[in-house]
């Protein structure tokens, strides 16, 4: 029988222990677990500042998961090295693992910048496990304020959790702009004032020069008050293990549609790799839940001897602030069809004969027609688009094509 490793216990993680068990059902899998948590949904944690979940709904599988699938977990353990020639994983406590199949599923780290003063502040966090949340959960109190350097998803949705909880929030990004690498300008301008509008306050090109213990000095010579202060500046991904080994890394690990790496028994899934991005046909990280899986999933099948290729990967988000959801996937490249409203936005981007990408805001529409557009690159003169620009339904396909897609509905 084979031995498994998994480096990580996130989403990538499950799906390659599915994946590997609906091949190999007895074999061995062992997991390696730095957080001494059962596998959890990372984006839940805003929800349980929220007070809209708790520790248990937030489990990604169910607490007998791992005994049903026949998984050592290793709590509060982290791989160091792998050693491909004894083919083992060494542990930060000198254990040694031996595998015949390894997948690298290490996820990514908050980047912190060098800010001058950092070392100055007492409550400074970053956001993006369950022990941050908690964390921030026992620092937060009526009376905090608190700033949060970036204005992405993660900065967000820890602005959106701690609402409620602390006299005020103010959040400052370097772009002009929130969520810069999901929105357009209007889109983001829509959703900003949407948040604005809750009491959140808004710094935007604009970032810190310099920290002195409760005090920001900005690079517009402005200065901020504060009492916590959140890092949310980005991440990367963790590729170091893969790195020191030999293997192939740029941005993130470099994999192919089978989820291996340049390493032979070395595999890789979730956000530290750098995949195919089936919408712009190159290699990018698309740190996304969705993909985490199914990468792990494909993972685990190819671990196990079986085969699976996962080459329809494209960017996407589906997210919300206080009640206004936005969907978004692939590119905003191309011709744009539009629908604007005073608190909705509707972007369909065509290129090359086909839909590129898409942004919906505060709209709701069948999305997933949309984003197998995308995916499958469907040429538009193939369908109706006129019909399909003003609502995403089955109507806009043929007969023909509906009995393929859709399972005989017609």
């Amino acid at each position: 029988m084979k031995k498994y490793v998994i480096i990580g216990n996130g989403v990538a993680a499950v799906g390659c222990i599915e994946g590997i068990r609906s091949v190999d059902l007895d074999s061995k899998i062992t997991v390696i677990s730095e957080e001494n948590h059962h596998v959890y949904g990372r984006p839940l944690i805003s929800y349980y500042l929220e007070n809209k979940t708790d520790l248990e709904r937030m489990n990604y599988r169910s607490k007998d998961f791992y005994e049903k699938n026949g998984c050592e977990v290793l709590y509060g353990r982290k791989a160091v090295k792998i050693d491909t020639a004894a083919k083992k994983v060494i542990l930060d406590d000198g254990k040694k693992l031996p595998f015949n199949e390894v997948c690298v599923a290490t996820g990514s780290s908050p980047f912190v910048p060098p800010f001058e003063g950092l070392d100055s502040v007492e409550n400074k966090f970053t956001f993006q496990t369950l022990d941050d949340a908690l964390s921030l959960e026992k620092a937060a109190t009526k009376d905090s304020k608190v700033l949060i350097v970036g204005a992405g998803l993660i900065g967000l949705k820890c602005a959106e959790g701690l609402y409620g909880r602390v006299e005020s929030i103010t959040v400052c990004d370097l772009a002009d702009r929130i969520l810069s690498s999901i929105f357009d300008s209007d889109s983001a301008e829509l959703m900003q004032r949407h948040i604005e509008s809750k009491g959140i306050n808004f710094l935007l090109g604009n970032t810190v020069s310099r920290f002195d213990k409760t005090k920001a000095y900005m690079k517009s010579g402005e200065q901020i008050d504060f009492d916590i202060l959140v890092l949310a500046v980005g991440v990367r991904p963790n590729t170091a293990l893969v790195k020191e080994t030999g293997g192939e890394v740029n941005r993130g690990i470099i994999i192919n549609d089978r989820m291996e790496t340049s390493i032979k028994h070395i595999f890789a899934a979730g956000d530290c790799t750098e995949g195919d991005d089936s919408s712009v046909g190159a290699k990018r990280v698309l740190a996304l839940l969705p993909n985490a899986y199914m990468q792990g999933h494909t993972a685990g099948i190819n671990m196990a001897g079986g085969e699976k290729v996962f080459d329809k990967a494209i960017p996407m988000n589906s997210i919300g602030f206080f009640g206004l959801h936005a969907m978004t996937a692939g590119n905003a490249e191309g011709e744009v069809y539009e629908e604007k409203g005073e608190n909705s936005l509707k972007r369909l981007f065509t290129k090359d004969g086909c839909l590129a990408g898409f942004i919906l805001i505060g709209i709701t529409e069948r999305a997933g027609i949309y984003t197998s557009l995308i995916r499958e690159k469907t040429p538009l003169c193939t369908l109706n688009f006129d019909l399909l620009k003003k609502s995403a339904t089955t109507a806009s396909f043929s007969p023909e094509i509906r009995r393929k897609k859709f399972g005989g509905v017609v």
